[in-house]
């Protein structure tokens, strides 16, 4: 440990001396998610006025990076995002930021073929005994930048859960260039989003798919946590974790013990995931606990590890299906909303699995800015959405009207059953278009 320490206090330098080793036309990496290297991000804005052409990368950014926002006409840096959420949607709508298009599992692999990168800068949990500096709550990615990194920079949060693997869940001192003691900020909370009883009625349908024993995965939102939420008072049991992601309704599910992980072919008991997002309880609940298990993505969203796990279910939300059942998931036209994520590696997988199921999620309406309703399920995707599962993969999709499986039909036979759970009052106008687009549709009898 006394080397250990000696090495430390040597690569120990401010944020400001940190931010020097970065030279224009340098590829930068932040640590994902809500592991923002705040210190090191505030430092590097001082230099903004000598640095140009800079590439930023990461993965869903928690906080806006604030080089980018002080350059609107992006000649300093250009900042492109994995996975957009609230931070990289806001800097996209300005034209301050570029989406990543990624099956979310080949994300290590592109990073190592394709991928330059001079600087990695990486937010994590102060150093152990060993002389590793753990990564927390964000694993996907990370390793693979480290791996093509010039250079090495970690930035000590005492706020980061210590998250064991896994692998490639730490990086050890020796592999590490400089040592930035950060400001400690307090982790990002994302509270549970609010349930409305078409998410009730959603969740009873998808309910009547889980049995004992199937391995579960979580999307984002307010659907799945409901889900688990119900599975938490029912009488399943033996339930397995293999997720992506990790919630706070994950938590719950493990206490009132349903997640056994007893019938899960790989990580036997564990609770295997690349990242985490919640509140303070899933970070306390993740801290140094052997029952998890953080993984890169390319492990855990491989469809062909995701498949060698029994019953996988996997549930993940969408904003449109077409009558020809492709899902948009993540734009609106061509406006970028969040990304491909894991959902077509689950969905995937899952099929795949023995007694799989993949479940594609969504109400049957939603109410625009001018407060029209319209309906979700639609006879084509809006003018330059992007398809984000095909229908090819699709597996089910659910709405509140029921539930139904795409696999083995013909475009009419699937057009059909997605009229059958759309919202009544659109029904017969869905009909009608099917039948122009040639899909031979009957009359709707339940309109």
């Amino acid at each position: 440990m006394k080397t250990f320490l000696d090495d430390y206090k040597a690569k120990l330098v401010t944020p400001e001396e940190a931010a020097k080793v970065v030279k224009s036309g340098d590829f930068i990496y932040y640590s994902e998610f809500s592991l923002f290297p705040e210190a090191f991000d505030e430092a590097l804005s001082l230099r903004m006025d000598e640095l140009f052409d800079l590439y930023l990368r990461s993965t869903s950014y928690t906080n806006l990076p604030k080089m980018v926002m002080k350059d609107p006409e992006r000649k300093h840096i250009k900042m492109h995002d994995w996975h957009f959420g609230p931070a990289s949607r806001k800097l996209h709508t300005m034209g301050l930021a570029s989406y990543i298009p990624i099956a979310y599992h080949q994300g290590p692999r592109i990073i190592r073929k394709y991928h330059t990168t001079d600087v990695a800068i990486v937010t994590a949990a102060p150093m152990d005994n060993s002389g590793y500096f753990n990564f927390g709550i964000s694993n996907s990615v990370c390793g693979s930048y480290l791996s093509k990194a010039k250079k090495v920079i970690i930035e000590v949060n005492e706020n980061v859960p210590y998250c064991l693997g896994g692998n490639f869940e730490s990086v050890h001192i020796s592999n590490v260039d400089l040592i930035i003691e950060g400001k400690n900020m307090p982790l990002v909370q994302v509270p549970n989003a609010k349930i409305t009883d078409v998410d009730v009625k959603i969740a009873g349908h998808i309910m009547k798919e889980i049995q004992d024993g199937s391995t579960m995965q979580f999307g984002i939102g307010g659907l799945p946590n409901l889900v688990a939420k119900m599975i938490a008072e029912s009488d399943l049991k033996d339930l397995g974790f293999h997720s992506e992601m990790m919630t706070d309704s994950c938590v719950d599910l493990y206490e009132a013990g349903k997640l056994t992980g007893r019938k899960k072919q790989v990580d036997h008991f564990k609770m295997a995931y690349t990242f985490a997002l919640g509140t303070q309880k899933l970070y306390d609940f993740l801290h140094q606990n052997p029952t998890c298990a953080s993984y890169p993505v390319n492990y855990i969203n491989d469809p062909r590890i995701i498949a060698l796990n029994p019953k996988v279910v996997a549930i993940n939300n969408a904003m449109e299906v077409d009558l020809l059942s492709q899902v948009a998931s993540e734009s609106t036209g061509s406006r970028q909303i969040s990304g491909t994520g894991g959902q077509l590696d689950f969905i995937f997988g899952a099929f795949n699995s023995t007694g799989g199921k993949g479940i594609i999620a969504l109400s049957s309406t939603y109410t625009d800015k001018e407060g029209v309703v319209k309906s979700r399920i639609v006879p084509a995707l809006a003018s330059g959405s992007v398809v984000t599962t095909p229908r090819s993969i699709v597996h089910y999709v659910a709405t509140e009207y029921g539930i139904a499986m795409m696999k083995g039909k013909s475009t009419w036979e699937r057009a059909e059953s997605l009229i059958e759970i759309a919202h009544p009052d659109f029904r017969d106008e869905l009909v009608k278009e099917a039948q122009k687009m040639n899909l031979w549709v009957r009359s709707n009898k339940s309109s």
